[in-house]
C-alpha cells in the first residue's frame, strides 16, 4: 500500500508564481523591462561592500541585523526596535499570514494586488478574498464592505503593482480608523521611493497600532538579486514576527549590501531624478501613439490597448525587436502591459517598436 502524503490545506491551491520573462528566442540580449529593475544597477558603494566581505562568507550573520536595522532607522526617522528584515518583503508578508492568518481566517486585498498576498495567504491555510477596484484604483470604500468578523489582515500595495497608482494618505488613515481591533493593515511600500512626497506610511505607522509597512531594496536600490526588505510596524507585531523569523535569514553579503546602498543616498536619488523624467517621457510617448495610461507613481508604466488581441499582438511585435515587457493577464489586466522605466535609450526604443507597431495595424 502506497502511502498517502499530503500538504496542509490550501497550499495545492496555489498556483505557482510566474516571474517576468527574461529570453526570446532569436535575441542573444534581450532588453528586459519586464521586472521592474534598476536599470542603473546598485550603488558602487554596495557593489564594494558586498565584494569586502565574501572573505568572510564561512561566518554566520547577525541574528538581529542590528546594523541595518539602525541604518534604515535613521535614514527615515524610525525606531529600529519596530522594524524587522526579511528576504525581500515577500519573507515579511508571509510572517505577517504565518502570525495572523490561518483556518478559518481571511485575508483580504484589491483585485490587481500583488500575488504574493493570495500565495502567502493559502500557504497559511487562510482564505483570500478579493475586494474590487474602480478605474484601476484601490477603493477604499469597497475594502471596508468587504471587512468580516474572520478579517485579519488586509493588503494594500502603494503605489500599486501592476497598475502604478497611488492612494492618498488620508484615505489610508481612513481605512485604518474603518477597521476592527483585530484586523491589521499592511502597506507594501515596494515602489514608495518612486512616489514624490511619500513615506510609505511610515508616519502612520508610528502614531497608529493596526498599520505595517514592507519596504524593499529590490527597486529603487537595485538589489533585487540580493533579497532584502523591512517590514515596520507596532512593537508588539514585529516582537511577534520575530519569533518565526529564521536567525539567519540574511546573509552576510545581503546585510552588508543593502547598509552600504542606504549610505549612498546619492546614488539613489540620481536614479529616482532619471525614472521620474523618463517615466513622464514613456508616458507622454505611449499617449502620443494612442496607447492610454494612467498617471505612474512608480518605475513602471501600465499601458493599456484596445483589447487582449491588440496587447497581444504589440507584445509580439515588442519581442520580434527583442523587447521584453510585462503582460499582466494573472492580475486582471489582459489588455494591458506593463514595461519598465530603463535607461533613456532602453524608453526610445520601446516608443520606436511601439511606434512601428502603431503604423503596421
Amino acid at each position: 500500500m502506497t502511502a498517502s502524503i499530503t500538504p496542509q490545506p490550501g497550499i495545492l491551491d496555489i498556483a505557482l508564481y510566474q516571474s517576468g520573462e527574461s529570453e526570446i528566442a532569436g535575441h542573444a540580449d534581450p532588453l528586459k523591462l519586464s521586472a521592474n529593475e534598476n536599470p542603473f544597477g546598485p550603488s558602487p558603494a554596495a557593489m564594494d561592500a558586498m565584494a569586502t566581505v565574501l572573505s568572510e562568507s564561512h561566518r554566520y550573520p547577525s541574528t538581529d541585523h542590528a546594523d541595518l536595522r539602525k541604518a534604515i532607522a535613521q535614514l527615515h526617522g524610525l525606531d529600529a526596535d519596530r522594524i524587522i528584515c526579511g528576504v525581500g518583503s515577500d519573507e515579511v508578508i508571509h510572517f505577517l499570514c504565518q502570525a495572523y492568518a490561518g483556518p478559518g481566517l481571511e485575508v483580504l486585498y484589491t483585485y490587481h494586488g500583488f500575488g504574493m498576498y493570495r500565495i502567502s495567504a493559502l500557504a497559511a491555510g487562510a482564505t483570500p478574498v478579493v475586494a474590487p477596484e474602480t478605474e484601476r484604483r484601490v477603493d477604499i470604500d469597497a475594502l471596508i464592505a468587504a471587512v468580516t468578523p474572520v478579517t485579519r489582515l488586509i493588503f494594500i500595495a502603494n503605489p500599486a503593482n501592476p497598475t502604478a497608482t497611488l492612494l492618498e494618505i488620508s484615505e489610508i488613515a481612513r481605512l485604518s480608523d474603518a477597521l476592527p481591533p483585530e484586523c491589521l493593515l499592511v502597506l507594501d511600500g515596494a515602489y514608495a521611493e518612486f512616489a514624490d512626497g511619500y513615506d510609505g506610511g511610515a508616519a502612520l505607522v508610528t502614531v497608529r497600532d493596526n498599520i505595517v509597512m514592507t519596504r524593499t531594496f529590490s527597486k529603487a536600490y537595485g538589489l533585487g538579486g540580493l533579497r532584502v526588505g523591512f517590514g515596520y510596524g507596532p512593537r508588539v507585531v514585529i516582537d511577534t514576527l520575530n519569533r518565526i523569523r529564521g536567525p539567519f535569514n540574511l546573509s552576510v553579503i545581503a546585510v552588508a549590501g543593502a547598509k552600504a546602498a542606504v549610505g549612498d543616498q546619492a546614488w539613489v536619488n540620481e536614479c529616482i531624478r532619471v525614472n521620474a523624467a523618463e517615466r513622464a517621457r514613456l508616458t507622454g510617448g505611449l499617449r502620443q501613439l494612442g496607447i492610454a495610461c494612467d498617471d505612474s507613481h512608480a518605475n513602471f508604466v501600465l499601458a493599456r490597448f484596445a483589447d487582449e488581441a491588440e496587447a497581444d499582438a504589440a507584445d509580439a511585435h515588442l519581442k520580434s525587436e527583442g523587447i521584453i515587457v510585462r503582460a499582466p493577464k494573472s492580475y486582471g489586466l489582459p489588455e494591458c502591459l506593463r514595461i519598465t522605466v530603463g535607461r533613456p535609450e532602453d524608453n526610445s526604443r520601446v516608443l520606436d517598436a511601439l511606434a512601428s507597431f502603431r503604423g503596421a495595424e
